[in-house]
C-alpha cells in the first residue's frame, strides 16, 4: 500500500515536470506580441517617399506618413509600460498600417508631381528662351531704362540658373528660379514692347518721306540717302535704285526725334546736305552737314517751348553729320549718323550738297519686322 503511494507520487511529479514546459510555452503565446513587421513595413516606405522627394513634392501626405508613424511608436512605448498580458497593439499596427499606405500614396503622388513639374519647366525654360531671343534680336541696341536693362540681365542669369538646377535633378530649386525669371523677363519685355509700339505709331509719316524720298531718286535719276535708326542702316539710292547699303552708329539716345540741344537724339525728318566737309576740315575722317533744324524742326521746337514741354532755356540743336570714324559697335555720337571710314568715302563721293538726305525710325512697318 506504501508502495503504491510512493509510485503514485512520483508518477504525478512526472507528469508536473512535464506539464512545465507546456505551461511555459502557454504563458509566452499568451504574450501579445508587438507589429514588429507592420512598423517596420511602414518605415522602409517612408524611407522610400523621402527618397522620391515626397517632403517637397507630395508635402501633405509625406507629414501626415510620418505623424501617423510617430503615433504608432508613442502607443508602442506606452503599452510597453503596461504589465506584460494586459498589452495591446492593436492602435500601433493601426497606425503603422495607415503609415505605409500615406507613405506609398506620397511617393506615387511625389512621381507624379516630378514628371509634371518636369513638363512644366521644360516649357518654361523652352518659352523664356524664346523671349530672350526676341528680346537680343529686337532690344539689344534699343534704349531702354538701366532699371530695365538691369531686370533682363538678372532674368537671363536666373533663367541660366534655373536651367543648372534643373539638370542637376534639383527641380524645386529649378522652379523657384525660373519663377522669378519668368516675372522679370515678362515684365521687362512687356515694357520694351509697349515702347517700341509707341515709337512705331510714327511709320506711316516716316514711309511717307521714304516714299518721297525714292521717287525724288527714280524721277531725277539721282542720289538720294536713307538712314533706317532702328535697323542701323544708311541706304544709298541711285534713280530709285538702292546702290549701296551701310551699318551705321547714332546717338546714344536716337529712339524719337531730336527735340533740344545735348539731348544726344539722331533726329528724324527730311533734309538735304548743305556742306561736304574733307578730312582736313572735320575732327572725323570726312563729314556731310545736313540742314537740320529744318523749318519743321524749328516750327515743332517754338510750339514745345510754349507748351512748356521744353523750358524757355531750352536750346535747338545744330550741326547734325554724317561722318567717319564709326564701326565702334555702339551708339556713341552726339546725334549724328557714324559710317566706318571705307564707307564714309563712298558717301562723301557721291554726295553733293542739296543731296537729299531722310532719316525715319524705321523704313519697315513693326508687324514685317517681328515676322
Amino acid at each position: 500500500m506504501r508502495l503504491k503511494k510512493v509510485w503514485k507520487k512520483r508518477l504525478l511529479f512526472a507528469v508536473a515536470l512535464a506539464l512545465i514546459p507546456l505551461v511555459i510555452m502557454l504563458l509566452v503565446k499568451l504574450v501579445p506580441q508587438p507589429p514588429k513587421g507592420e512598423v517596420e513595413y511602414a518605415r522602409l516606405v517612408i524611407s522610400q517617399a523621402a527618397s522620391n522627394n515626397a517632403a517637397i513634392y507630395s508635402k501633405k501626405l509625406y507629414s501626415e506618413a510620418k505623424a501617423l508613424y510617430d503615433s504608432s511608436m508613442v502607443h508602442w512605448k506606452k503599452e510597453n509600460r503596461k504589465f506584460i498580458y494586459f498589452r495591446n497593439y492593436e492602435k500601433v499596427a493601426s497606425f503603422a498600417e495607415l503609415s505605409a499606405k500615406k507613405a506609398e500614396q506620397a511617393t506615387k503622388v511625389s512621381k507624379n508631381n516630378v514628371t509634371d513639374l518636369n513638363i512644366l519647366l521644360k516649357h518654361k525654360m523652352d518659352s523664356l528662351n524664346k523671349m530672350v531671343g526676341q528680346i537680343n534680336k529686337y532690344f539689344t541696341a534699343y534704349p531702354l531704362s538701366d532699371e530695365v536693362r538691369s531686370r533682363i540681365s538678372k532674368g537671363k542669369m536666373l533663367l541660366k540658373e534655373s536651367e543648372v538646377a534643373f539638370k542637376k535633378g534639383q527641380f524645386a530649386d529649378s522652379n523657384k528660379k525660373i519663377t522669378e525669371s519668368e516675372t522679370l523677363l515678362t515684365d521687362s519685355y512687356k515694357i520694351a514692347t509697349t515702347s517700341l509700339k509707341e515709337y512705331f505709331n510714327s511709320y506711316p509719316v516716316w514711309k511717307n518721306w521714304v516714299d518721297k524720298t525714292i521717287k525724288e531718286s527714280r524721277t531725277n535719276m539721282s542720289w538720294s540717302i536713307i538712314i533706317d535708326k532702328y535697323s542701323r542702316k544708311c541706304i544709298v539710292y541711285l534713280g530709285g535704285v538702292k546702290k549701296y547699303e551701310y551699318h551705321v552708329e547714332l546717338g546714344k539716345n536716337w529712339v524719337g526725334d531730336k527735340r533740344v540741344r545735348g539731348d544726344k537724339a539722331t533726329p528724324e525728318g527730311m533734309y538735304r546736305i548743305t556742306k561736304k566737309f574733307g578730312s582736313n576740315k572735320t575732327k572725323y575722317h570726312k563729314a556731310l552737314l545736313i540742314n537740320y533744324p529744318n523749318e519743321t524742326d524749328k516750327v515743332e521746337f517754338k510750339k514745345e517751348i510754349e507748351k512748356g514741354t521744353l523750358p524757355r532755356s531750352a536750346k535747338i540743336g545744330s550741326l547734325i553729320e554724317i561722318h567717319g570714324d564709326g564701326g565702334r559697335g555702339v551708339d556713341w555720337t552726339e546725334g549724328c549718323v557714324a559710317l566706318t571710314n571705307s564707307e564714309m568715302d563712298v558717301v562723301y563721293k557721291i554726295a553733293s550738297e542739296g543731296t537729299p538726305v531722310t532719316i525715319v525710325g524705321s523704313t519697315v512697318n513693326l508687324d514685317k519686322l517681328f515676322d
